[in-house]
């Protein structure tokens, strides 16, 4: 076994690789670009080196630059993870040239595989099955046209070199392929630098299933049985479990006697996965190789009880598999979705921001959540935006389903847009609930999984008033202790006045839609008045930051985040956003008598309106931000003296920097 060893990635893979190297007593090495400075995967890495600037064809894509890391580093073996150049047969090559062990398969087997027109020929050769389809040599577009005939449509247009459904048509009709098969060479030849063409008899509603295969350099091969990864948009998986739902053990055999014959067509050695299109009559054919690690490994690792991290490492430094076909057995049913920082709005374009708040569900043998990321992180547009995956195990596929729902409303994601909510709709879908589903799910239940979220009801609008009355009470009990009169009656938080009602108004706005709240207070909570009705709500702030409250009587568990003005309400698995229109509230943070106004977003200062000794007010205008094309004005909390303005007009600013810093008088 391996000393030491280099992981050629980052994000959640690199993590995932790091933490089995540390239970075996691997030193890792991480390498990262200046993006990745303070990242998760370097943080946990025993050494990590610096390999050049955000892009990644200037960082993780630069073999030279990894290959002078490891040889710095002294370390025996390189990981590549998956993606970057985890299937790039150059990099596997000079690994070898430089006396650095591949920890993946020999440049030969990603050679073979990588070309898709000669993967297809080889699969033939082997007796694997494949898709009636035309996978030549001779592009001339009025021969490709031909065999489009022969095969009949609709047709798949597929780049040879490609993958990831960059430069892949779908062909209804003879009229329209050769404008397909132009635009598909074009993309092709901008995402691969090659135009060559496959064609395929286009299956309807087929299913992706793909088998775990395992070679080692000793001529023995095994399988770990499938997976299905047929929810997908775009042709990107987004859901994947093992076994596959409805899977026979007939077609168990006969697909993993298919997909060991392929590893062994090429001589494979390491972590392999032989992808297949499964017809709804049990017929199935030959997709792709990928000759790496895959994204989807960890359901196969649950239902399994394997590492195969842990078997790559033993294969790769030349030991045999750890065990044999027979010893390997199903247990339970496994899920694993992918939590992406992508709109599925629209059309799950990648988002970017800042994890303003990152709270995951605790990780238990049953639920286990794979992540490079941490709370206060930047997801910019330089890599994929896999924010983390979370897989669960259970007995049966229901439970494991329970299991999914739980820990996907258990996710706190808040800074960026993200598809939690969408992967929720779709474990309440009736199809995917009852395993009947296809790769055309996604397309064809756009209306209830793409719908735009529910309006926020009144129950929401009371928790997220309640919210704010029981944080501001919670800051006057802190005032009060900390003043020289704490048995004031006023600093009293019971809401008492003399020959009056007490109450407090307040003005939220969602969306386009303006809410106006009165709360009333009452010796156990308060009386809240909204346009649906009034509701008593009442509740305490936990520890964890969560609210837990009673609203009309029914229990129920929150949390409200406060960024400035604007809230984000986290209930009942979805997230609202709203903005509090009440100048008492801003972005002062108090401390010991003095404070800070931090920017609550990047902008540009068009007005200050005071200047440094004034002395302010509660709600005395103090500058105003320009931030996506509106403005913000921040309001002085409460009184106090402006010691120093940190800008001026005109300037831009990132968000969370210090503006402007006050002393209150009692300071």
């Amino acid at each position: 076994m391996f000393d030491s060893i280099l992981i050629a990635n980052r994000g959640e893979i690199a993590c995932r690789i790091i933490t089995t190297a540390r239970r075996l007593g691997i030193r890792s090495v991480a390498v990262y670009s200046e993006a990745d400075t303070d990242s998760r995967h370097v943080q946990l890495a025993d050494e990590a080196l610096l390999v050049g600037p955000a892009p990644a064809g200037d960082s993780y894509l630069r073999a030279d630059r990894l290959i002078a890391a490891a040889q710095r580093s002294g370390v025996q073996a390189i990981h590549p993870g998956y993606g970057f150049l985890a299937e790039n047969a150059d990099f596997a090559r000079s690994c070898e040239n430089a006396g650095i062990t591949f920890i993946g398969p020999p440049a030969c087997a990603i050679d073979a595989m990588g070309d898709k027109a000669r993967a297809k020929q080889l699969m033939a050769s082997a007796g694997v099955p494949l898709v009636p389809g035309y996978h030549g040599e001779d592009q001339d577009p009025d021969l490709l046209l031909q065999e489009a005939d022969k095969i009949g449509y609709p047709l798949l247009l597929k780049a040879s070199a490609g993958g990831g459904g960059k430069g892949m048509r779908v062909v209804e009709s003879k009229e329209e392929f050769l404008t397909a098969l132009a635009a598909a060479r074009r993309e092709a030849m901008s995402a691969f630098g090659d135009q060559r063409m496959l064609l395929e008899r286009y299956l309807r509603q087929p299913r992706h299933v793909e088998i775990q295969v395992f070679a080692d350099s000793q001529g023995n091969v095994l399988h770990l049985f499938e997976r299905d990864c047929s929810v997908q948009r775009r042709h990107q998986k987004v859901i994947e479990e093992a076994p596959a739902p409805g899977m026979s053990e007939k077609l168990r055999q006969q697909m993993s006697a298919a997909a060991i014959a392929a590893a062994r067509a090429i001589n494979y050695v390491g972590a392999g996965t032989v992808e297949f299109l499964l017809g709804s009559d049990d017929s199935f054919y030959f997709m792709e190789m990928n000759t790496r690690l895959q994204v989807e490994h960890p359901v196969t690792e649950m239902i399994t009880g394997q590492d195969l991290v842990e078997w790559q490492l033993l294969v790769a430094s030349g030991q045999p598999l750890p065990c044999s076909q027979n010893q390997l057995q199903i247990s339970g049913h496994a899920i694993e979705v992918r939590l992406y920082a992508e709109d599925p709005q629209r059309d799950f374009l990648p988002a970017s921001g800042t994890l303003k708040h990152w709270l995951l569900p605790e990780p238990t043998p049953r639920v286990r959540i794979d992540s490079g990321v941490q709370q206060g992180d930047r997801i910019g547009i330089h890599y994929d935006p896999l924010l983390a995956k979370l897989i669960v195990h259970a007995e049966d596929r229901p439970s494991a389903l329970q299991r999914l729902r739980r820990a996907l409303d258990g996710m706190e994601v808040v800074g960026l847009t993200c598809n939690r909510d969408f992967l929720r709709r779709v474990c309440d879908n009736p199809t995917f609930s009852s395993g009947e589903f296809d790769t055309g799910f996604i397309d064809r239940n756009q209306k209830t999984l793409l719908a735009p979220p529910p309006p926020i009801s009144d129950e929401q609008l009371a928790l997220t008033a309640l919210y704010l009355l029981l944080q501001r009470r919670q800051q006057a009990r802190q005032a009060a202790l900390s003043s020289s009169e704490p048995d004031s009656p006023w600093h009293s938080t019971t809401g008492w006045r003399l020959n009056s009602d007490n109450h407090h108004r307040l003005l939220l706005r969602n969306e386009d839609q303006q809410h106006s709240i009165m709360l009333h207070y009452r010796p156990h909570g308060f009386l809240v008045e909204l346009p649906g009705g009034n509701i008593e709500a009442s509740g305490e702030l936990c520890d964890d930051g969560s609210l837990r409250a009673i609203i009309n009587g029914h229990r129920c568990r929150a949390r409200v985040l406060q960024n400035g003005l604007d809230l984000t309400l986290l209930h009942n698995g979805f997230t609202h956003t709203l903005q509090l229109d009440d100048p008492l509230y801003s972005v002062l943070d108090l401390q010991a008598g003095t404070g800070s106004l931090n920017a609550p977003m990047p902008g540009k200062i068009i007005a200050i309106h005071t200047s440094p000794g004034n002395k302010v007010e509660a709600g005395t205008p103090l500058l105003t931000l320009e931030a996506m094309k509106m403005e913000h004005t921040i309001n002085a909390p409460l009184e106090g003296i402006v010691s120093e303005i940190h800008f001026q007009t005109g300037q831009m600013v990132e968000e969370g920097v210090e503006l402007i810093s006050i002393v209150s008088e009692g300071g």
